[in-house]
């Protein structure tokens, strides 16, 4: 299930049912789980670890050096984890030593063409990026995220579980979970309900998660002030709970 004309090295480790197709170039210190399908003219150097039943596309590079200047040969990695479908022209870059070495791609996403993920960037499950969607370096995205196309996202950002990214949002702050963004600077534009109901989330939930974005952004408190009457309101939910660290923890300051 190698096409002749693929190049693989001696030290790649392909497991059984991979198909990798004419012309893809795997290199050295790369790991392919089983049933992961390859096609044409793809590019895929190591060290990378890519899981079982994934789909990558043609003319999508994976594993390359990091577009960073201070990168100087280091050994960081890239992991891809299972069954995420990586479309075509994508590049992933592999980590750098100034942050924790890896590029983490998880399981279930769905990655469009021309997608750029940038080293030391963090992604979940779950995810759908759009058309050209990018990363900077150190960026975080948290489970069940949406980038809708020509997304940019600047270095050392995150986006909290189920928020979701207008076409063209340019996001250089946080932005908290199942909140919506848009616009060149992004700016909230309420809760992302709708994704929140396909997802299952109860009336209840989503009621309690509308009054927390109502105090964070129609309430006129203090971003301080708000967090404070979020974490009341997180005793009763959970899901409001999630929104409630996430604020603590913010380094970035969040989206407003």
């Amino acid at each position: 299930m190698i096409d002749s004309q693929a190049i693989i090295d001696p030290s790649a480790k392909i497991a059984p049912g991979v198909t990798i197709g004419p012309y893809s170039i795997i290199g050295p210190d790369v790991e392919i789980g089983e049933d992961t399908w390859i096609g044409p003219h793809v590019i895929i150097n190591g060290p990378t670890k890519i899981g079982r039943e994934n789909k990558i596309f043609q003319f999508s590079s994976l594993g390359e050096v990091p577009q960073d200047k201070k990168y100087n040969g280091e050994p960081t990695t890239l992991e891809i984890g299972d069954r995420n479908v990586i479309r075509e022209f994508c590049t992933f870059s592999r980590g750098t030593v100034q942050d924790i070495g890896v590029t983490r791609l998880g399981d279930d996403n769905w990655i469009m063409a021309y997608v750029h993920i940038a080293h030391d960037c963090q992604v979940g499950n779950n995810t759908i990026f759009a058309n050209n969607a990018t990363l900077a370096g150190h960026v975080n995205i948290d489970d069940y995220v949406i980038l809708g196309g020509f997304t940019l996202v600047h270095q050392f950002c995150t986006l909290g579980v189920n928020s979701f990214t207008a076409m063209g949002s340019a996001i250089s702050k946080d932005v908290p979970p199942y909140v919506l963004v848009s616009g060149h600077m992004a700016k909230p534009f309420g809760l992302n309900s709708e994704g929140l109901k396909r997802r299952g989330y109860s009336t209840e939930a989503i009621s309690a998660l509308k009054k927390a974005y109502k105090l964070l952004y129609r309430s006129n408190l203090s971003f301080e002030e708000a967090k404070s009457e979020i974490d009341v309101l997180a005793a009763e939910f959970e899901e409001v709970k999630i929104m409630a660290e996430f604020l603590k923890n913010s380094k970035r300051g969040i989206v407003r």
